[in-house]
């Protein structure tokens, strides 16, 4: 387990907030909108954020959360639930509500809040493709139905991924040595996914990556250390004006990079959310997830690419086949519409 810790004042009245929010990316990204608004309600607000210790370098260094406890995997749940019981929490926000996250709410008792994950239309959606969603908000404000009695409003700016020094150092210094993103503007690219309905085909990657070159840019492809192959497959396309950072970072070092690039090409993935939450346009791909689920780029800054297709949504985060067997909803979102939105966020 590891701790962060950051500097707040504290008052007998702020209130003393815990939240749980395991994994991954994308999701633990979209509660620090809420995070954000605590702090600015109650300057003196003690915050502590639970979440996995693989993904506590996405909050270890954000100026409104006092603490982060990073859980390793092997943690039991027992142990965890007796040091959380010490910490003597007014209010405790479950923005997970799985299986775990509802033991644990058995093991550190008091009044929990939650917020609405919507399963019922969910699962008519894909299953019956009937749209039966009335509450349109995003994930990142409906975490906000899990403090409503701390009476906080959502203020519309992006999430929020901090970066330490170090990274933006580590992430200078690794460009530098790759003669990219020095003379000409950089691009990044995100062509894996963990689920392959999610991935758009390799030949249109191919193809997006010689349009940009040919365009005067260089290109980054961002990722993890599964995408390693196909980065290094990809970065031959152009010696020099492409290279591949997919497995070379951990997710301090990929957001220094992402918030060096223009704008980032990719799937619906976590990645794209660590790029709103920098602060650099995206322009996101989307196939067998949709809009009412709620994982929409949160922020104004992002173009989604989408087909009007019957048999969207397929999945609620993707799978590794198409049901119907020709996975339309990525083949067909053709490179030049792609590099279309690009060039509105370059010009």
């Amino acid at each position: 387990m590891a701790l962060y810790l950051h500097a707040v004042h504290d008052t007998a009245a702020a209130p003393n907030v815990l939240a749980v929010r395991f994994s991954s990316i994308g999701d633990v990204l979209l509660t620090t909108p809420l995070f954000r608004a605590i702090r600015h309600r109650y300057p003196a607000a003690r915050i502590t954020v639970l979440t996995k210790q693989a993904y506590a370098p996405l909050l270890s260094h954000n100026p409104h959360i006092g603490r982060v406890i990073g859980v390793e995997s092997d943690r039991s749940l027992t142990s965890l639930g007796a040091e959380l019981r010490a910490g003597l929490y007014t209010h405790r926000l479950d923005l997970h509500d799985s299986v775990r996250s509802r033991m644990l709410r058995l093991l550190v008792p008091g009044r929990w809040g939650t917020y609405p994950k919507h399963r019922l239309a969910r699962a008519l959606l894909i299953y019956a493709k009937r749209n039966r969603y009335r509450d349109r908000r995003p994930v990142a404000e409906r975490y906000f139905s899990a403090a409503g009695d701390l009476d906080v409003q959502p203020d519309g700016a992006p999430p929020e991924f901090v970066l330490a020094a170090a990274a933006e150092r580590e992430a200078g210094a690794w460009l530098a040595k790759a003669s990219v993103g020095q003379e000409r503007r950089m691009i990044a690219v995100a062509p894996g996914a963990a689920h392959a309905t999610k991935r758009w085909p390799v030949e249109h990657w191919r193809t997006l990556i010689r349009r940009l070159v040919g365009q005067g840019f260089d290109l980054s492809i961002v990722g993890g250390a599964d995408d390693a192959p196909l980065g290094a497959e990809l970065s031959q396309l152009s010696e020099g004006r492409v290279v591949s950072a997919a497995g070379a970072f951990g997710l301090q070092g990929t957001g220094a990079l992402l918030r060096r690039s223009a704008a980032l090409v990719s799937g619906d993935t976590g990645v794209m959310h660590m790029a709103t939450a920098v602060g650099t346009p995206v322009v996101a791909l989307f196939g067998p997830t949709v809009e009412a689920f709620g994982f929409f780029p949160y922020t104004s800054r992002a173009s989604v690419l989408e087909l009007a297709l019957s048999c969207r949504p397929c999945s609620s985060k993707g799978g590794p086949r198409c049901p119907l067997g020709h996975h339309r909803c990525m083949i067909d979102i053709d490179p030049e519409s792609v590099y279309g939105r690009v060039r509105r966020f370059l010009t």
